[in-house]
């Protein structure tokens, strides 16, 4: 098979003259269909679950419904102690040299994705999920697709650039795949994942996601999980309440990304092993379901409900509650699985509330709360993410609506900034860790050289004698002694070469000083010159440091700068992709 595969690259490059580039969009063809696959089997398999509880297939909140109370209460803890042995089992084919993240993978890792531990991740997955537990069936999804592109790419023996290539057209095929929304497929792979958009990267992560939504629909049953109403026409004054929808969206995703770290933290308290932790949050989201069975799931059902037919506001705001509960006891307790689709159902739920509250209010001149539902679901997710172009082309890829764009837009650019300034959250580590690097080259690049100075321990003074010098060149590996006056300005510079010069030629040098070799023309730095400039200053200089002076009119001698500093700051500052 391998060497088939070898031979048919080899071959289809020669016969149609393909280019690299080329080529990738023939193999993000071939990701985007097995990753559309993979996605699908999950499908069926957490149909298998649910017929085996229930004699048929369709909405958990359903299901949840119809079993008796005390199976709904013992069922998600089942499920999660059966999850949390597969874990465990994960765990001994863990491989320290891969990344099981496939984010991690395509970003800082060599797009090597590990067969055998992301089976198992997927396998303890599903028996969350199918069992009824609180969270995104989407998570195991997209690692199922990211490894089908792995896997292709190391069969091919492709190169670590165009593997990480390849993980990251799987990724967007999964991403597609759960959501039918191709578009905001690619763009939430390089948006979030590889961080900036380039043809050569975007056209073929575009081409497998387009690949796998055509694949997908060729699927009996297969429908986009939102079913969203026609969105109306917003104009006036109204546009402003979406403004406020983004700024409560925007305050209230970080703290409900903070409620996730915080119950993974009191999980990880407990003095129980892995399978009791995960089984201890399936009972919570058990207890939970005895009184509000919504919790079950993703909560695909619920949020067509919201979106469709009326709630009260006492309703919205139990299930609200419950379901960021549960979700928190699930993901929290260390349970394998997304939390994008939760993500949605918070903002659906919020959107509605602040919907309902804006009409009672302003009864005359606002559109239904299920208006504000479908934008709070993108504006939750732009604030939870950090990512508000995928957020924003997700919720129109769903609407399919030009009406959505403008308070769309609006709310979701808004929750970025605000989720943005109240602190460092993201639903996803990569993105805080590109935050963090985009800050620090900011600050690097307004870096000046007060911030890199270091003492200069081999300065003279003008009446310094050549004994003297020789002694601190021979404690010091340096070229270059630096000479200053009685009031500490700089003078210039004695050079090695010169007095050893004059030591290896035995002439007399019992009477020089400092001054008689002194090298008054030498290149100095300023506090307040930026990192660019004094680059060029060392590119003229085969030196290891250079002087840094309080003025060029009072060159008081505060200090030097060594090469290695500045060209860390620099390499930092510009980081190769």
């Amino acid at each position: 098979m391998l060497s088939f595969l070898l031979r048919l690259r080899t071959r289809a490059q020669a016969l149609f003259s393909l280019s690299e580039a080329h080529t990738m969009l023939l193999w993000a063809v071939v990701t985007g269909v097995l990753g559309a696959f993979a996605t699908a089997a999950f499908r069926r398999c957490i149909d298998f679950f649910q017929w085996v509880f229930t004699g048929r297939s369709g909405s958990f909140v359903e299901m949840a419904r119809a079993l008796p109370w005390t199976t709904r209460i013992f069922l998600p803890a089942i499920g999660g102690l059966i999850a949390g042995c597969f874990l465990l089992l994960a765990a001994r084919h863990a491989d320290k040299r891969a990344n099981t993240d496939y984010m991690e993978a395509i970003a800082i890792g060599d797009g090597v994705v590990p067969i055998w531990q992301s089976l198992w991740r997927s396998v303890s997955s599903l028996f969350t999920i199918g069992f009824g537990g609180s969270i995104g069936r989407e998570g195991p999804m997209v690692q199922l697709a990211a490894l089908a592109g792995s896997a292709i790419g190391r069969l091919v023996h492709f190169d670590p650039d165009r593997l990480r290539l390849l993980v990251a057209c799987g990724a967007a095929a999964g991403i597609t795949s759960a959501y039918s929304a191709p578009i905001a497929g690619a763009f939430f792979v390089t948006e979030i994942v590889l961080g900036s958009i380039a043809m050569e990267s975007f056209g073929p992560v575009v081409v497998a996601s387009v690949v796998a939504n055509i694949t997908m629909r060729e699927f009996a049953g297969y429908k986009p999980p939102y079913e969203m109403p026609e969105f109306p026409a917003i104009a006036g004054v109204e546009v402003l309440l979406f403004v406020a929808l983004g700024f409560l969206c925007g305050a209230a995703a970080p703290q409900f990304l903070r409620l996730i770290d915080f119950s993974r933290a009191s999980f990880r308290r407990l003095p129980v092993p892995l399978p009791v932790r995960l089984a201890a949050g399936g009972l919570i989201v058990g207890i939970i379901s005895v009184w509000v069975p919504d919790v079950w799931g993703n909560g695909y059902s619920v949020v067509n409900s919201i979106l469709h037919s009326p709630w009260t506001w006492v309703s919205l705001v139990a299930v609200l509650i419950c379901k960021i509960v549960a979700t928190a006891a699930t993901v929290g307790s260390g349970a394998v699985g997304g939390v994008f689709t939760p993500t949605l159902f918070v903002g659906a739920t919020l959107g509605s509330l602040f919907g309902l509250a804006a009409h009672s209010i302003w009864p005359h001149g606002t559109s239904g709360a299920f208006a504000y539902a479908m934008v709070g679901m993108g504006a939750f997710l732009a604030g939870a993410t950090q990512a508000p172009l995928m957020a924003i082309l997700m919720i129109f890829e769903m609407t399919l609506s030009y009406q959505v764009v403008l308070p769309l837009m609006l709310s979701c650019v808004v929750a970025y900034f605000v989720a943005r300034a109240m602190g460092k959250t993201s639903m996803y580590e990569i993105t805080l860790r590109r935050h963090a690097d985009e800050e620090e080259r900011m600050r690097l690049r307004a870096t000046q050289m007060r911030e890199l100075i270091r003492p200069a321990e081999t300065i003279v003074p003008l009446t310094a004698s050549v004994q003297e010098m020789t002694r601190i060149f021979l404690e010091y590996p340096v070229k270059y002694l630096y000479v200053t006056d009685d009031d500490g300005c700089f003078r210039g510079v004695v050079a090695l070469k010169d007095i050893t010069s004059d030591l290896l030629e035995k002439r007399d040098t019992s009477s020089c000083t400092a001054a008689d070799y002194l090298q008054p023309e030498f290149a100095i730095l300023t506090p307040d010159m930026p990192i660019s400039v004094a680059l060029q200053h060392f590119l003229a200089f085969r030196g290891e440091r250079l002087p840094v002076v309080a003025s060029i009119d009072a060159p008081k001698l505060m200090g030097a700068v060594y090469k290695t500093a500045l060209l860390d700051a620099y390499r930092r500052m510009n980081p190769t992709p």
